[in-house]
C-alpha cells in the first residue's frame, strides 16, 4: 500500500481547525470572590474534521467558520457560572461537536489567575471528546 492509499483509507482524517489563546472573562470558580469579581480564562480548541471538501471547492459552507466558532465558544464560556473548569471544558466540547463536520475535539481551559498559594506558570484541564 502506498502512503497516499494509507491516508485515503483512514476513517478519520487528521485535519483540524485550531483556535489557541481565546481569552474570555467569566465568573467560574468555587470561591465567592471568583464568582463576584470574575477572571480571565484562556481556551484552546482543536476541532478535527475533514477539510478536503472545503479545500477542493473553496466553499466556506463545506467547513466550520472559525470566526463564528470562536464567538460560540466565548459565549459558552461566559454563560452560567460553574465551580469547575472541567465543566467549562465539557461545555465548550459540546459547542464544537454541534458542528456536523467535526468528529472529535480537544479542549484545554487555562485558568491563569487560579487561587493557588504557590507560584505557578499555568493551571489547565484538557479533555478530548468525539462522536461515537
Amino acid at each position: 500500500m502506498t502512503d497516499s492509499a494509507a491516508v485515503s483509507a483512514s476513517p478519520r482524517p487528521s485535519d483540524a481547525i485550531v483556535l489557541t489563546g481565546l481569552r474570555v472573562r467569566a465568573h467560574h470558580g468555587v470561591f465567592d470572590f471568583e464568582r463576584e469579581n470574575g477572571q480571565d480564562f484562556v481556551v484552546d480548541v482543536t476541532a478535527h474534521l475533514d477539510l478536503s471538501p472545503s479545500a477542493a471547492s473553496d466553499d466556506l459552507a463545506r467547513t466550520v467558520h472559525y470566526g463564528e466558532l470562536a464567538t460560540e465558544i466565548a459565549d459558552a464560556v461566559r454563560r452560567d457560572p460553574v465551580d469547575l473548569i472541567e465543566t467549562v471544558a465539557e461545555r465548550v466540547a459540546g459547542v464544537v461537536l454541534a458542528h456536523e463536520p467535526v468528529h472529535s475535539v480537544e479542549v484545554t481551559v487555562h485558568k491563569p489567575d487560579a487561587p493557588i498559594d504557590v507560584p505557578f506558570g499555568d493551571v489547565a484541564v484538557r479533555i478530548v471528546r468525539g462522536r461515537p
